[in-house]
């Protein structure tokens, strides 16, 4: 089955991805909030395909495309000791080095405290500079 959502005309490329970060107040009124509000908070998303369709939009400047979407797993870093293909883990972003070339898998943008998320796959060890014991992961 095909998922469709609306996204922003200036992002609406095949490809692209996304993260899904939840509804804004000021489209509570609007007739099409159903189709851009349809994703999972949190999830990565990319587009596989961009439709002819637009709409005005009152947030996104020259209106939303439809666009079709899949699903894709959210890089991560988690304790080594965590990092077991199959868990259900939850993640609680605490990094606080900005700096850090492995700072959004240690925070990834719109995972809140306390998501829970599945590890489809363990990647590389992570060089911390905290010296914690990291792994990349696949999350989904």
């Amino acid at each position: 089955m095909v998922l469709v959502t609306l996204v922003g005309e200036q992002l609406a490329k095949k490809d692209n991805s996304f993260i899904y970060m939840g509804s804004l107040s000021e489209c509570k009124d609007c007739k099409l909030k159903n189709v851009c509000f349809n994703l999972e908070e949190g999830c990565r998303y990319k587009i596989t395909n961009v439709r002819d369709v637009r709409h005005d939009c009152k947030i996104h400047e020259g209106g939303v495309r439809i666009v079709e979407v899949e699903k894709t797993p959210l890089p991560a870093a988690v304790e080594a000791k965590k990092a077991v293909e199959g868990e259900t883990i939850s993640i609680n972003p605490d990094c606080k080095n900005i700096g850090c070339e492995f700072y959004f898998l240690c925070c990834p943008v719109g995972i809140k405290p306390g998501m829970k998320f599945r590890i489809s796959k363990v990647k590389d060890d992570i060089s911390c500079p905290e010296k914690k014991k990291l792994k990349e992961v696949l999350l989904e």
